[in-house]
């Protein structure tokens, strides 16, 4: 079978699939959950063509709401539960297609010549557990991911204003998406400045100090500070269009006073730097598939990892130095968020209480484990990308984590599918292994949420 009779298999089977899940889901849970008793009585008020209603506990903007009322125009659709479901639906469907021009991106290859042909992987990374469980609710957060990753392939593409576009887009889904906008420029023009090409007989372009990632010192870091500047005018010009974006953002910051819409006292910007601990141990644990298989075997892997934290006396020292760090952030800075202690329907309700809560030394224990994942991923992506690329990611995954007080999954899926379509280099074996890895996860929580209710509880979710 070929690369695109299997890929369009795969679709197939992952379309079909998530059809029927959704049906299962809408006979089983009738009502809104959770924060659909929000959402869904906002997104009626538009059908209905009341623009003017707004629910003050609702906290991100309405882009899902206009999505469904095009949706009901177009289609004639009902806005009732069941239908506005479909809208996540139809966007997780599309999730595989977006997925795959963004790994092409990663691995510079052409993407296939039919939109109905993604590549396996892609169908693999659009099952990831937060994304596919949270498809089948009226939620944001996939119809989020995808104006993101469309925002980044348009970018990568030299497709500015179009890229432009979907990142505001992007942001009628969720403020915070704005930091995507500017990762989609700074990605693509990186990528700009490692390939263009001098015209012949031209004046030497000056150059930016990006060396390859599993080759670079702290040293480098410097060099490229002070080259910076050199290569400013030429970057430039393609950032109109993405200020007009950032210009806008901030005028909606001005007028709303603050990012947040509506129930601003539960969601006060914190300085949470455990949250990107946390983040590193969530990505390591459901990408494992990914980190330990590729041209980089997984011994090898371990063995990088243990030289590169304990291999000299210099890098035990930065070790040591880094330990001490983020032990002063686990105390300073760790935050026992009242939804997360009080919310027993979530699986991160006893994560805390069972792990992080087991013994007041356990948090400092994990930071070893915290540094070697960070490691893991450093490597694994740095096998075909320079420094800067490698360090653009985290940069910007800042501050979309660390102002954000409660620990909850969803704010790291488009940080983990980000991350994960840098690692170029799995075999079919190992895409294979993720795959199996993912559909026990999605298996076991939604047969939960669905068949394992608890009496003055409620369902079970990420």
């Amino acid at each position: 079978m070929s690369s695109s009779s299997l890929g369009s298999t795969c679709y197939a089977a992952f379309v079909v699939a998530s059809i029927l899940v959704l049906k299962t889901v809408n006979e089983i849970v009738t009502e809104p959950y959770m924060d659909e008793p929000f959402h869904v009585p906002q997104a009626q008020a538009y059908c209905n063509g009341d623009f003017y209603t707004w629910d003050p506990k609702i906290t991100t903007p309405p882009g899902l709401y206009i999505f469904s009322v095009i949706l009901k125009r177009v289609f004639a659709l009902k806005c009732n539960l069941s239908v506005l479901r479909l809208t996540p639906l139809l966007t997780l469907m599309s999730l595989p297609l977006v997925i795959t021009r963004l790994l092409c991106f990663h691995k510079r290859e052409h993407p296939p010549s039919s939109l109905t042909a993604p590549v396996p992987e892609a169908v693999v990374l659009a099952s990831f557990p937060i994304a596919w469980f949270f498809g089948f609710l009226y939620y944001t957060e996939v119809p989020s991911l995808v104006s993101v990753i469309l925002t980044i392939t348009f970018a990568t593409k030299g497709k500015h204003w179009l890229a432009a576009l979907f990142g505001a887009l992007s942001c009628t889904f969720r403020q915070t998406n704005v930091v995507w906008v500017l990762y989609a420029y700074a990605a693509s023009q990186l990528m700009y400045l490692r390939f263009r090409r001098e015209p012949p007989g031209a004046k030497p372009l000056p150059k930016l100090h990006d060396p390859p990632a599993l080759d670079a010192t702290p040293v480098d870091l410097v060099k490229t500070v002070a080259s910076v500047p050199h290569v400013i005018a030429d970057i430039l010009p393609a950032f109109i269009p993405y200020s007009l974006v950032v210009a806008g953002f901030a005028a909606f910051v001005v007028w709303n006073g603050g990012i947040v819409l509506g129930d601003k006292s539960n969601h006060v910007p914190v300085f949470h730097i455990p949250q990107m601990y946390y983040f590193l141990g969530f990505s390591s644990l459901l990408g494992l598939p990914a980190l330990v298989d590729g041209r980089i075997r997984a011994r090898t892997l371990v063995q990088d990892i243990w030289k590169r934290m304990f291999g000299s006396k210099r890098n035990v020292l930065i070790t040591m130095l880094v330990s001490i760090f983020m032990a002063v952030t686990v105390k300073k800075f760790t935050i026992h968020h009242p939804f997360l202690l009080a919310d027993n329907r979530h699986y991160t309700f006893y994560v805390w209480r069972r792990v992080f809560m087991l013994h007041p030394v356990m948090p400092y224990l994990l930071i070893p484990g915290y540094i070697a994942c960070a490691w893991a991923w450093y490597i694994r992506i740095g096998t075909d990308q320079t420094m800067l690329q490698n360090l653009l990611l985290p940069i910007f995954v800042l501050p979309t984590l660390l102002p954000t007080p409660l620990l909850e999954p969803r704010y790291f899926l488009i940080p983990y599918i980000l991350l994960r379509a840098q690692v170029v280099d799995v075999s079919w074996k190992g895409v294979v292994a993720e795959g199996v890895w993912y559909a026990v996860i999605n298996a076991a929580t939604m047969w939960v949420f669905l068949y394992k209710e608890r009496p003055g509880v409620g369902r079970f979710m990420w």
